[in-house]
């Protein structure tokens, strides 16, 4: 799997772009705000749908203009798809692969599967437990279809039934519809709660010897899935959490409460690791994650890091790059000193300029 070629017309900060990409490695490099982390979050929107940073499709369009596209060639499975993306500020988005149109955008998901790596994920241990629970959901959106769909309609449910909350103020005899809200919460919420247990389990059966290589033979990394309730205990956790949810205006109780831990040797990371700890620990995720998602889709996920090489010492950039020896990738980075004085091998140089990319050889 890989990414042949992008276009862009009236996205972010560029007003038209045409490039090809190598199946290999391919750098972007030039000064900061010039629209590298741009090229990425069109191609993750090409994968997911949405933005990494969590932005709105009409945040993403050049800014002065009504309506952007992203126009891609993956081959996958010695198939070329082309996926068209266009962006419209206050209409939804339209999306055709092949020239065909989809109805949903949800359809798109699962055609490229990417693996997004930034300094932030660097410090998803140490983070709120809102960061970890968005890894689980956009891994899991992208391997497991029906995985969306119950995380979509969960996440839709949470609203209604908020909203309802928020309406009880004003006709408290409404109280009794929120059984309806309740049942459909547990059908979606607890489907969610026991794939997320067997994502943290899959990871699991990877990422304890891939950290013991990184902290040298020394710690013994182990994921702890915390939901904040039992897939049976689920509809308990709704009625017991009633009155404060009334109070609050907001429900209290579900796998939107989800959480997980990294744990070393019986030590929690997250509350007494060091900082090269913890930055161990999301490495070692990261490359668990692209373990599995090439076990379980037979192919290798492309790798976009975006300026996170800089954040890591020499010893784990080699061993997150020789991880990567038939895998498409992206790094983004502001200088080359770093690749030429580690003799990192470049397959395709783009430099990019406030929103233009030239080739270099």
């Amino acid at each position: 799997m890989h990414i042949q070629s992008l276009q862009l017309s009236q996205f972010r900060n560029y007003e038209y772009l045409d490039v090809g990409f190598s199946e290999g490695t391919n750098i972007l490099y030039g000064d900061n705000a010039q629209g590298k982390t741009n090229i990425l979050e069109s191609l993750y929107l090409v994968a997911t749908t949405r933005s990494h940073r969590g932005v709105r499709d009409r945040d993403l369009i050049r800014f002065g203009q009504e309506e952007g596209h992203i126009r891609t060639v993956i081959i996958k499975g010695g198939l070329d798809y082309r996926v068209d993306i266009h962006l419209r500020k206050n209409k939804t988005k339209g999306i055709a692969i092949n020239g065909q149109r989809i109805k949903k955008a949800s359809q798109l998901i699962g055609l490229l599967h990417i693996v997004f790596f930034s300094p932030e994920d660097l410090t998803i241990v140490k983070n709120g437990p809102s960061y970890r629970r968005h890894f689980l959901d956009m891994e899991l959106c992208q391997l497991d279809e029906s995985y969306l769909f119950n995380l979509s309609k969960y996440n839709r449910i949470v609203d209604q039934r908020n909203r309802l909350l928020k309406e009880l103020y004003r006709t408290p005899s409404l109280e009794g519809t929120l059984e309806v809200w309740d049942d459909q919460l547990i059908e979606y919420g607890s489907k969610i709660i026991q794939r997320r247990t067997e994502f943290i389990k899959e990871l699991n059966e990877m990422i304890g010897s891939i950290h013991l290589q990184l902290s040298g033979g020394k710690e013994h990394l182990l994921l702890h899935y915390e939901p904040d309730t039992s897939a049976e205990a689920y509809r308990d956790a709704l009625r017991e959490s009633r009155e404060k949810d009334k109070i609050l205006k907001s429900t209290s109780a579900g796998p939107h409460k989800d959480d997980f831990s990294f744990v070393c040797d019986e030590i929690d990371i997250r509350r007494f690791g060091s900082q090269g700890q913890q930055r161990t620990c999301a490495l070692s995720l990261k490359l668990s994650e692209i373990n599995l998602v090439r076990n379980l889709i037979g192919e290798e996920p492309v790798l976009m890091l975006d300026d996170v090489l800089s954040e890591l010492d020499s010893g784990r950039q080699n061993y997150l790059l020789n991880s990567l020896e038939n895998t498409q990738t992206f790094i983004t980075c502001t200088g080359l000193d770093e690749f030429v004085n580690n003799r990192f091998e470049i397959d395709k140089l783009l430099k990019v300029t406030q929103g233009t990319v030239s080739e270099e050889n």
